[in-house]
C-alpha cells in the first residue's frame, strides 16, 4: 500500500516537472522575442572561452568577466560552455541552461519542503493523503513551476535563475546533512557556487547562512564530531568566500553595485537639499540628514515595498525584461493564502516557521539595497518562500475544513482553488506568448539578429558598415550572431575600445563602425564621428552601408530595407550611399 502511494506521488511529481520543463522550453528562441545585450554578452564570452580559453578581452579564464564594464560573475558563462559546444551559438543554447535550472528549482523545492516538514504540517495532526508533507511539497513545486515570478525568470539567460537553483540544492543538502553528515560538504560547495553566479547571492547567501546557524544551532553542533567533514567544509567555504570578499574590497568587485547603489551622486544632492529645506542648526541638520540615515530610510522603505499589493499581485516590476506589465509576480489567487500561510507560521513558532519567515524577509535585502526596488530579478533570492507559504495557507484552510468534518466544502474549496489557478495561468501565458512578445519586443532589443542576418548576405559588397548605437551595444550582437572568431576579434589591429562613464564602449572592429545616433550627419559630405574621437568615417569615395534608426540618415543615401519591431514600428532602416 505504501509503495502504491509512493508511486502516485512520484507520478504526480514527474507530471509537474514535465509541465515545468515544457512551459520553459516551449518557443524558447522566440519568447522572449530576442536575446538582450546581457544574454549575447554571456553567450559570446562563453563561446570565446570555448574557442580560446579567454574572454572577449583576452583574459585567460577570468573570475569576473569585464564585458561592458558591468563585470559579470563567471558562473552562468562557464556552465554555458557545454551547451554552446553542443548546440552552437544561438538563442536556444544560451537559454537552455536557465530552462534546466528553472526545472531543477521545482524539483529541489519539492525536496526542501519534504525535508522541512517531514509529516509535521501546521495542523492538528490530520493525516489524509491530501494533507501530508508530500502533498504540500507537490503543491509548492507546482506553484514554483507556474507562478509568473519563477516562470518568467527561468526562460531568458539570467544568472540569477541559475544561482537560485544552486541555492535550493545547497539548502536541501544542508537539511539532509542533519541526518547524513557527508552532505554538509556538498551543501557548502553549492552555497559557494551561488556567490560566483549572481551578485544578489553575495549578500543573501552569507546572511541566510547566519540565519541557518542561529536556527539550526543544535543540529550543526552535532556535525563538529566529524572533524574531517568540518575541516573539508571550512576548506570549501574558504575557497569560495575568501576570494569573494577580497574581490568585493576591490573596485572591480564593487563596480556593479556602484551603478545601482541607493547612495549615489543624486542621493548626495538630495541630502544637501533636505538640509537647506529644513533650515535647522547645522549640527542637527548633519545628524538628521546624512548618508547613513538616507540609506537606512530608503533601505527600510524598499524592504516594505516588496510586500506591496502592486508588486506582488497587480503590477510587478517596472523593468519589462523581468516581468509582464499588468501582472504581479504572483497570481491574485495567492494573496489570501499567502496571508494565511504567514499567519499559521507565526503561530507555529518553531524552527521551520523561523527559517521560512527569515527567508521571506532576508530575501528582499539585496534588492532593497538598490535604487530600483522592488526589483524582480534582484529579489529572486526570496524564491520560493512565497510559493511554499502560499501552499501552507491552502493546506491549513483545507485542514481546518476537514477537522470540522466539512467534507463537501473542503472538496469544493480545493476544486475552486485549482480552477482559479488554472484560469490565472492560462490568462498569463496567453499574454506572455502573445501580447507581451509583440508589444514589448523593443525592450528586448529586437531587430539586431535580423540586421546581422541581412549583413551576412551583403558583407563583401561594402568597404565600411556603419551601425547606430541607439539600442545599445551593437558590436556584441554582430559578434554573437555572426559567430565572429574570438581570437580574430581579440587580436584585431583596428579594434577601438574605450572607457567612458564607467562603461566600456566599442567604436570599431574589422570594417564595422559603431556611432551614436546624434553623430550620424545630415549631409553626404559630412563624416560620421566616432565617440572615442580616434577616427572619423568619410563615405564620399567608398561604398558604405548604414544601419540606423528611422529617418536618421545623410542626404544622398538610398533606402534598401527596413526591420520592424513585432508591433510593426520601425526598428532599423538600412541604407547605402
Amino acid at each position: 500500500m505504501n509503495k502504491l502511494i509512493k508511486n502516485k506521488y512520484n507520478l504526480v511529481l514527474s507530471i509537474i516537472i514535465f509541465l515545468t520543463f515544457f512551459l520553459r522550453i516551449y518557443k524558447l528562441s522566440e519568447s522572449p522575442p530576442s536575446l538582450n545585450w546581457d544574454e549575447v554578452s554571456i553567450g559570446y564570452n562563453a563561446y570565446s572561452v570555448l574557442k580560446t580559453g579567454k574572454d572577449e578581452w583576452g583574459k585567460m579564464l577570468p573570475l569576473i568577466f569585464q564585458a561592458y564594464g558591468d563585470y559579470k560573475l563567471p558562473g552562468y558563462i562557464y556552465f554555458s560552455v557545454p551547451f554552446i559546444s553542443v548546440f552552437g551559438l544561438n538563442e536556444f543554447s544560451v537559454r537552455l541552461l536557465s530552462v534546466i535550472a528553472g526545472t531543477l528549482s521545482v524539483l529541489f523545492t519539492y525536496l526542501v519542503v519534504q525535508e522541512l516538514f517531514n509529516n509535521k504540517l501546521p495542523t492538528t495532526g490530520h493525516r489524509s493523503p491530501f494533507t501530508n508533507h508530500q502533498t504540500l511539497a507537490l503543491l509548492s513545486a507546482f506553484l514554483v513551476g507556474v507562478e509568473p515570478w519563477s516562470f518568467f525568470l527561468s526562460r531568458p539567460a539570467f544568472e540569477a535563475n541559475l544561482a537560485l537553483c544552486m541555492f535550493l540544492a545547497g539548502f536541501y543538502f544542508f537539511l539532509k546533512s542533519t541526518q547524513t553528515t557527508i552532505y554538509y560538504l556538498l551543501s557548502t560547495f553549492l552555497f559557494g557556487l551561488t556567490v560566483w553566479t549572481y551578485n544578489s547571492y553575495r549578500v543573501f547567501t552569507p546572511i541566510f547562512l547566519i540565519a541557518l546557524l542561529l536556527i539550526y544551532m543544535k543540529e550543526i553542533k552535532k556535525i563538529f564530531v566529524y572533524k574531517k567533514i568540518v575541516f573539508g567544509s571550512f576548506l570549501i567555504a574558504g575557497l569560495f568566500f575568501i576570494p569573494m570578499f577580497y574581490q568585493l574590497l576591490n573596485n572591480v568587485g564593487q563596480e556593479r553595485y556602484k551603478k545601482v547603489a541607493i547612495v549615489d551622486r543624486g542621493a548626495v544632492g538630495q541630502i544637501i537639499d533636505l538640509r537647506e529645506e529644513y533650515g535647522l542648526n547645522p549640527l542637527v541638520s548633519r545628524l538628521l540628514f546624512n548618508r547613513p540615515t538616507y540609506f537606512l530610510y530608503n533601505f527600510s522603505k524598499n524592504i516594505i515595498s516588496h510586500f506591496s499589493y502592486g508588486f506582488l499581485f497587480s503590477e510587478g516590476g517596472n523593468n519589462f525584461q523581468f516581468s509582464v506589465p499588468g501582472f504581479g509576480v504572483l497570481y491574485k489567487t495567492d494573496m489570501i493564502f499567502l496571508i494565511f500561510g504567514i499567519y499559521f507560521l507565526i503561530r507555529r513558532k518553531d524552527k521551520v516557521s523561523a527559517i521560512l519567515i527569515a527567508w521571506l524577509i532576508l530575501g528582499t535585502v539585496p534588492s532593497a539595497m538598490t535604487r530600483e526596488a522592488p526589483q524582480v530579478l534582484r529579489s529572486i533570492t526570496v524564491l520560493p518562500a512565497p510559493m511554499i507559504i502560499s501552499a501552507i495557507g491552502v493546506f491549513c484552510i483545507y485542514g481546518w475544513l476537514k477537522r470540522r468534518k466539512m467534507v463537501l466544502v473542503s472538496g469544493f474549496f480545493i476544486l475552486i482553488y485549482f480552477m482559479l489557478m488554472f484560469r490565472s495561468v492560462i490568462i498569463y501565458l496567453e499574454d506572455y506568448y502573445g501580447i507581451y512578445r509583440n508589444k514589448y519586443s523593443w525592450s528586448w532589443q529586437y531587430g539586431y539578429k535580423q540586421a546581422v542576418d541581412y549583413l551576412s548576405g551583403v558583407y563583401q559588397n561594402y568597404d565600411k558598415i556603419i551601425f547606430t548605437k541607439k539600442y545599445g551595444e551593437p558590436h556584441e550582437f554582430v559578434l554573437f550572431y555572426s559567430e565572429w572568431d574570438p581570437k580574430a576579434y581579440q587580436n584585431a589591429a583596428n579594434l577601438i575600445r574605450f572607457n567612458n562613464s564607467d562603461w566600456f564602449w566599442v567604436d570599431r572592429f574589422d570594417k564595422y563602425y559603431f556611432v551614436n545616433d546624434w553623430d550620424i550627419p545630415k549631409e553626404e559630405w559630412q563624416p560620421f564621428v566616432l565617440e572615442s574621437g580616434q577616427e572619423n568615417v568619410d563615405c564620399r569615395n567608398i561604398k558604405c552601408l548604414l544601419i540606423t534608426s528611422p529617418g536618421n540618415v545623410p542626404k544622398g543615401f538610398r533606402l534598401l530595407d527596413k526591420i520592424n519591431f513585432l508591433d510593426g514600428k520601425v526598428a532599423f532602416e538600412i541604407y547605402e550611399n
